[in-house]
């Protein structure tokens, strides 16, 4: 039995002869700027996966039921209604009509109920959020996620249509680049006001803009530091040798130079730039590091953890640089370290393991919370000090000052929640973190909706 919102037979539809151009007219503007040349729509399969093809396919043809054409007939949903509508049922009716007149635009997610609704919050035309029924994105949705869908009222509730996009920041400036050079100035800060009829005509540029940004990233630069070493994790962990106490530990770690005492057990390695220094190597490309508010680089970091000392590092080069430091500094204070390495792809790729098994030596759980989230809660709050990319490199409490800045550091905040929020283990210490102090603290919680 076709389900409520079975399409099917609209889809067959399509094939008549009729409608075979004027599809085609429609997927050349959605994907012609990709495809150029002697492109193939599989080629861009193969890269991107039967999901999101099938997810590109479906805005394609959403966009192209809202479309009218020169002639009789002038538009498919039209026409096959007043020629199969009565093979229909009402709810695939209903949902037809809706997707008619349709239209894409993007939206903020909040208040997921999995397996229920979630709250949408339109942020190309404004208004308040409205409330979506969605049973299967529900289950993976995240605070603050962004979607290019369509969003129609069927017989008493809004629903999602199935060719939806999710968002990045970077796609998001991609699109409202494009829509402001399209209905407004190109350099302005605010999108202009635009008319559904208008938006119902720019569908193409929501497929684009996703397309640019996931094939770019899928092509891009590797991740790198601002030496340009490709971002490698490591974690150099040294024995303290028989009898030696942290105490002990700490007091030669405070006379190496370039290590700043954050806590009792913390230290931040800091890069030492003597002047006229001349970096035989840089970053090519994209590149990620951490600096203090006062502006020296963080190279890693130095921790106390019982009877170890670790070392953290984002690069080999770093980690090695590093370990031979504190070795020159400590020696046999300490034993030879045991290092673990994780790249970019495998920390994104962990999963809680099932069923493994706790050994007496773990950390509690609520134990390695709390560490995690004070750590954290350092980190914050000295980021609040530090220049932000996304905030025009102004620092959070800058920005907060005025109030374009306040709407930049609300969308700063979302961002931080939603990726946080991504994490693979629900119960992980990071997943579990709260960043509402933050929006107290700059004093921008009304604008957490």
């Amino acid at each position: 039995m076709p389900t409520s919102h079975d399409l099917s037979g609209l889809m067959k539809f399509l094939a008549r002869d009729e409608w075979r151009e004027c599809f085609e007219e429609v997927f050349n503007e959605h994907f012609g700027p990709i495809l150029e040349g002697e492109g193939e729509f599989e080629d861009l399969a193969e890269v991107l996966g039967d999901h999101w093809t099938n997810a590109l396919w479906g805005c394609v043809f959403e966009d192209f039921l809202t479309q009218d054409f020169e002639g009789e007939p002038s538009n498919t949903v039209d026409e096959y209604l007043r020629r199969r509508g009565w093979k229909e049922r009402a709810h695939s009716k209903a949902y037809m009509v809706a997707l008619r007149t349709s239209v894409m635009s993007l939206y903020e997610v909040s208040d997921v109920v999995p397996g229920t609704s979630f709250m949408a919050r339109d942020l190309i035309r404004g208004g308040e959020p409205i409330a979506v029924s969605e049973g299967t994105a529900t289950k993976t949705l995240m605070q603050w996620d962004r979607l290019a869908a369509r969003i129609v009222p069927v017989m008493g509730k809004n629903v999602m249509a199935g060719g939806v996009l999710p968002f990045t920041p970077q796609a998001t400036e991609t699109l409202f680049d494009g829509l402001r050079g399209l209905f407004g100035k190109r350099n302005a800060k605010k999108l202009p006001a635009i008319k559904d009829d208008e938006l119902q005509a720019a569908a193409f540029m929501f497929t684009l803009s996703w397309l640019f940004d996931t094939l770019g990233r899928m092509a891009g630069p590797r991740l790198q530091n601002t030496d340009g070493d490709e971002i490698v994790f490591h974690n150099a962990r040294f024995p303290l040798a028989a009898g030696v106490k942290q105490e002990d530990i700490a007091a030669r770690l405070n006379d190496i130079p370039a290590l700043s005492q954050a806590d009792a057990k913390f230290w931040n390695w800091l890069e030492e730039t003597p002047k006229g220094r001349d970096k035989s190597k840089a970053a090519t490309g994209p590149a990620i590091d951490t600096t203090m508010d006062n502006g020296p680089l963080v190279l890693g970091n130095v921790e106390l953890k019982g009877r170890f000392l670790h070392l953290s590092a984002n690069s080999a080069a770093r980690a090695a640089r590093g370990t031979g430091l504190i070795q020159q500094a400590l020696g046999d204070l300490i034993r030879t370290p045991l290092t673990e390495i994780r790249t970019v792809e495998q920390m994104k790729a962990e999963q809680p393991r099932k069923g493994a098994k706790t050994s007496p030596s773990d950390i509690r759980r609520e134990v390695a919370e709390q560490s995690i989230h004070e750590h954290l809660d350092r980190h914050y709050l000295e980021t609040l000090d530090q220049p932000v990319k996304m905030l025009g490199n102004q620092t959070p409490r800058q920005a907060a000052k005025t109030a374009a800045g306040r709407q930049k550091v609300a969308d700063w905040l979302k961002y931080l929640e939603n990726q946080t929020a991504k994490q693979p283990d629900p119960t992980h210490p990071m997943t579990t973190y709260s960043f509402g102090w933050m929006w107290k603290e700059l004093g921008v919680h009304d604008l957490r909706r």
